[in-house]
């Protein structure tokens, strides 16, 4: 048993380039990660998928430097409205993501229930879900783009200025199967040609981390399923997960006939994953210890375990 603890995980790759760098410290036969979890307490599910994530910066300068609004508004275009223009062509009127030629994939069968989903994500009352289709499909295996940050005069010190520079990071979750190259491309090319009046406009790559798809079939699939099914005594789902693993592709790379069980003790419900009162269920961390306990047993001892 090799026991590999990243401590960094939103720091850039330290650990993806120590696995490049030695593969051969990292050849097994079943990879066991740790970093998902089910949808809801007490309900047992092995993640099949991830969504991939890209990012990049676009800039928009429109004017060498700052002037009055009053003397020249009307006529002189503002960076930032420009920049407000660009981002809304991201998504359609029903908050589908609106760049042409992105990859889609068909989700785990296993189904998202709405009332759920709400619940998890703290939507305000009246508040409209986006997007169409199932919801499983719009948050495991269709792209999404979010705006994750802005370059702009704050509130607190705003003044009657024509803003000349704005800018926005953006983040796309991309497909799980999807090139993460590519994807990322087209968002690039989609806002640079959405730029307003002729306005300077500077796209950079920033990531590009692709997604990941689960090989099923194998004997610790199997383990895993029986152990999940044992510890928490209820059948073992199958779900999607929207957030990204970048370190699974590198493993996989490295070693590419090793097996993937991904699960965990978090859960969608309550954990608040980077959020306020981050948390897992101790009933829910219990059962895990005891399903991954049972994993190490089966596989071990070498056991054939009904894979059907």
């Amino acid at each position: 048993i090799k026991v590999i603890i990243e401590g960094g995980e939103e720091a850039p790759g330290h650990l993806e380039k120590y696995v490049a760098a030695h593969p051969e410290f990292f050849s097994c036969d079943v990879m066991i990660i740790a970093d998902n979890g089910n949808l809801a307490v007490g309900e047992p599910a092995l993640t099949t998928t991830l969504r991939g994530e890209v990012s990049c910066i676009v800039e928009v300068r429109s004017l060498d430097h700052a002037v009055h609004s009053g003397s020249f508004g009307g006529a002189a275009p503002d960076a930032l409205v420009a920049l407000i223009r660009i981002l809304a062509t991201l998504h359609d009127s029903d908050g589908n993501v609106a760049i042409e030629g992105l990859h889609s994939s068909p989700p785990p069968a296993t189904r998202y229930p709405e009332d759920l989903y709400q619940r998890n994500v703290g939507l305000l009352e009246g508040v409209e879900l986006i997007g169409t289709g199932p919801l499983s499909a719009r948050v495991w295996a269709k792209p999404s783009v979010t705006v994750i940050g802005i370059d702009a005069p704050p509130v607190r010190k705003a003044s009657n200025t024509l803003i000349p520079r704005a800018a926005a990071k953006i983040s796309m979750r991309i497909s799980p199967d999807a090139d993460a190259g590519h994807e990322l491309q087209l968002l690039m090319d989609h806002l640079r040609a959405a730029a307003p009046w002729d306005v300077h406009v500077e796209v950079m790559e920033v990531t590009k981390n692709s997604g990941f798809v689960c090989p099923k079939g194998g004997p610790g699939y199997a383990a895993a399923r029986t152990a999940l099914e044992t510890a928490f005594g209820k059948a073992v789902g199958e779900i999607g997960a929207g957030g990204s693993i970048p370190l699974l592709d590198v493993l996989r790379a490295a070693v590419p006939a090793a097996e993937f069980i991904l699960w965990g003790a978090q859960d969608a419900s309550c954990s608040r994953i980077h959020g306020t009162d981050e948390s897992v269920d101790l009933g829910e961390l219990e059962r895990f210890i005891v399903a991954q306990s049972l994993v190490l047993q089966f596989l071990g001892k070498g056991e054939q375990i009904d894979q059907g």
